[in-house]
């Protein structure tokens, strides 16, 4: 099974996504059994809140039709990296799909684009940049955690992604990035201290690559800035966020008052006359709208001179 290549049916083996609701969407591994909570196989059977299903009964079932519940339905749905972000297992807090897009663009990723990453966390934008990259591009993601960096490793493997990404158990704050013999197209850093890898970025990236820093506090985004605008080899330095602002279109009603057919008296209160409800459709923004993520930092790497 593969994030790339789609498949027609369910196979042994392949992570699906059960599309219950908007607010249920669920990753599932297709596999006859799992681990329980005593540390026993036991058989692999989904729990949702219309009832159980065993898993394997899913192998053959054709992607996007309905699968059906003790006490409902639902759908069973091809693995993408933006359900795989929606669904996967925090290990860490993760970047989400808008914040994603942002940097994909600002990277200036296309296949074929070399990709170092320092903070693999969870590997939601792992994904994201390995099919963005693909077929002959390459992603080198670096953790310190080393129980992170197997689990990313195995997620990699089973998603049909392990010949585009590399990823190394590494501190690259302190021992910086390795030398693969292959200048970089774009260097990602989600790092408690950014400013810190500055230096090792200056060896890592080609002449016009880009940078990207995730920063949830301002402090770390100024640290940062001032970091690149001291070594004079990065332009274009610029920080944006991402807010999103849904709206929804809703049905609504007003009654209409007419004061036209009413004569004036003296001394005599006007009372208005209703008329038929007015129903129409109107575009309405919530009234509380997702707060802040992450700040998205971008520069690009000219340098003066040989680094």
């Amino acid at each position: 099974m593969s994030f790339i290549i789609q498949n027609d049916v369910v196979s042994e083996g392949d992570t699906v996504i059960l599309f219950l609701s908007v607010n249920s969407v669920h990753a599932v591994e297709v596999c006859p059994t799992v681990i329980g909570k005593h540390g026993h196989p036991i058989d692999n059977k989904f729990q949702s809140p219309y009832g159980p299903i065993r898993v394997m009964d899913l192998v053959g079932t054709k992607y996007g039709s309905k699968v059906n519940f003790p006490n409902g339905w639902g759908y069973i749905l091809q693995p993408t990296c933006e359900l795989w972000t929606k669904t996967l297992p925090h290990r860490t807090q993760i970047i989400y799909t808008p914040d994603i897009s942002l940097i994909l663009m600002g990277l200036d990723l296309k296949p074929g684009c070399i990709v170092y990453e320092a903070g693999t966390g969870s590997g939601s934008l792992s994904h994201a940049i390995t099919r963005t990259i693909q077929p002959t591009g390459h992603l080198y993601t670096f953790d310190f955690h080393e129980q992170r960096v197997e689990l990313a490793r195995d997620d990699f493997q089973k998603h049909g992604l392990h010949q585009w990404v590399s990823v190394e158990h590494r501190d690259v704050i302190s021992d910086g990035f390795p030398n693969f013999g292959k200048e970089a197209d774009g260097v990602f850093l989600d790092l408690p201290s950014p400013w810190e890898v500055v230096s090792h970025v200056q060896r890592t990236l080609k002449r016009g690559g880009k940078l990207c820093t995730f920063s949830p506090c301002i402090e770390q985004v100024q640290k940062t800035c001032e970091a690149l605008k001291k070594t004079q080899c990065f332009i274009m330095i610029k920080t944006q966020e991402v807010l999103q602002r849904p709206l929804s279109v809703q049905s609504k009603t007003i009654n209409s008052i007419d004061f036209t057919r009413i004569q004036p008296v003296k001394g005599v209160k006007m009372e208005p006359i209703n008329r038929n409800p007015i129903k129409f459709r109107s575009l309405l923004a919530p009234l509380q709208i997702p707060g802040h993520t992450g700040y998205l930092t971008f520069a690009t790497f000219v340098p003066l001179q040989s680094i």
